[in-house]
């Protein structure tokens, strides 16, 4: 009898690995068949997370560190560091860089705008390190800018090795703080721009071509899709942060630790489709709600328009209600004001806890009277 119930209980063991692994999410409502370590999904403009399941775990990302590669450089041409047009040249350590690359030549030049574009296109490695040399004089000193850019974002759980992605048992991230990274590099046009691009040729200096092709294939192939980044090695298996667009709700999701390549691009786009599916965005404060202001100048009335550093949108399951107020804060005397003058501020209060403040400002300038207010104001009374 023991022997029969060992030899059912052998079977049952068994016969369980053959069972497809249903994952069942922090959401109840959201399930997948993907084998994967860790994933989320947020609403880009508030972070809010609409689903995680191990969103902060310490996973490698392979060349999704390439975002942050990405985002010091889109931001140093924004500020007018750098620009398109710098001419690099490759040195021998860029060239030999090994995974994903376009065969950048050593010691030729390319320009900045020809190596951004491929690592944004096609991932490469050897681009990465030609960039990271150029803005910081070597890699190790752009990844020293790539780690102080994180804290300044917050990302708890980040520490970049290299700007490639690269093996190393040092380097670790996590989903939450990729779909940070990836949600602050969509700000650029200039990415859209390139992040759009399906294939293209990268043309060499001797005149030889190597082939791009977009490893992000769902910018292709999701409706919506805005941009993102793969990344895959032994260590972290098969990643991918991707945004996407529809009806004014924008959304980032991102996988990390799948089984494969196919597992990463169909989880992404679930995700995606659940949130499109089953939230919208509401906005709860913008400037058509704000009142004009009368301030006095030496006793005449002058009224200023006023309106909104930025609108105040928040995410919600659809049809569901939002508990907010607004506190308006302003003065209750002013002798006068300037354009874009910050003039007081609105506090965004849900659930009773105070989530947001966001500055009003003046629209005109109001800041002396002449003769002839004085007689305009006689004139109307």
């Amino acid at each position: 009898m023991k022997k029969r119930i060992s030899i059912v209980m052998i079977l049952l063991m068994f016969g369980l690995l053959f069972i497809p692994h249903k994952i069942i999410t922090a959401d109840a409502s959201f399930s997948s068949d993907v084998n994967y370590k860790s994933a989320v999904l947020i609403e880009k403009n508030s972070n809010k997370i609409l689903f995680e399941n191990n969103c902060h775990d310490r996973l490698p990302i392979a060349s999704v560190t390439k975002l942050m590669t990405v985002l010091l450089t889109m931001e140093k041409i924004n500020n007018n560091e750098i620009s398109l047009d710098d001419k690099v040249v490759v040195s021998a350590t860029a060239s030999g860089m090994g995974g994903s690359q376009v065969f950048l030549d050593s010691e030729e030049e390319y320009t900045l705008k020809e190596l951004l574009k491929s690592v944004i296109i096609a991932s490469a490695n050897d681009s990465s390190v030609a960039i990271a040399e150029h803005i910081a004089g070597s890699e190790n000193n752009f990844v020293k800018m790539m780690n102080e850019r994180a804290k300044e974002l917050n990302l708890a759980d980040t520490n970049y090795v290299n700007c490639t992605g690269l093996p190393s048992p040092d380097g670790y991230s996590s989903a939450y703080d990729q779909a940070i990274v990836l949600k602050h590099v969509l700000d650029f046009d200039l990415y859209h721009e390139y992040s759009s691009i399906w294939m293209e040729d990268f043309v060499h200096p001797s005149g030889r071509t190597t082939q791009m092709a977009n490893t992000n294939k769902l910018s292709r192939f999701y409706e919506g899709c805005i941009g993102g980044k793969t990344g895959s090695t032994n260590q972290a298996k098969y990643c991918l942060a991707v945004g996407a667009s529809r009806n004014d709700v924008e959304l980032i999701s991102v996988v990390l630790g799948a089984e494969n390549s196919k597992g990463r691009f169909k989880l992404a786009s679930d995700l995606l489709n659940y949130g499109f599916e089953n939230f919208e965005t509401k906005t709860l404060f913008d400037s058509s709600m704000l009142k004009d202001m009368t301030i006095k100048i030496k006793g005449l009335d002058r009224v200023t328009h006023l309106k909104a550093e930025r609108d105040y949108t928040y995410v919600t399951k659809i049809g569901e209600d939002v508990n907010f107020s607004l506190n308006y804060n302003l003065p209750n005397m002013l002798t006068k004001v300037y354009e874009n003058q910050v003039v007081g501020n609105v506090e965004i209060v849900i659930d009773g806890v105070v989530v947001d403040k966001i500055n009003i400002l003046s629209t005109e300038t109001h800041d002396e009277v002449t003769v002839w207010d004085y007689i305009k104001e006689i004139t109307n009374s």
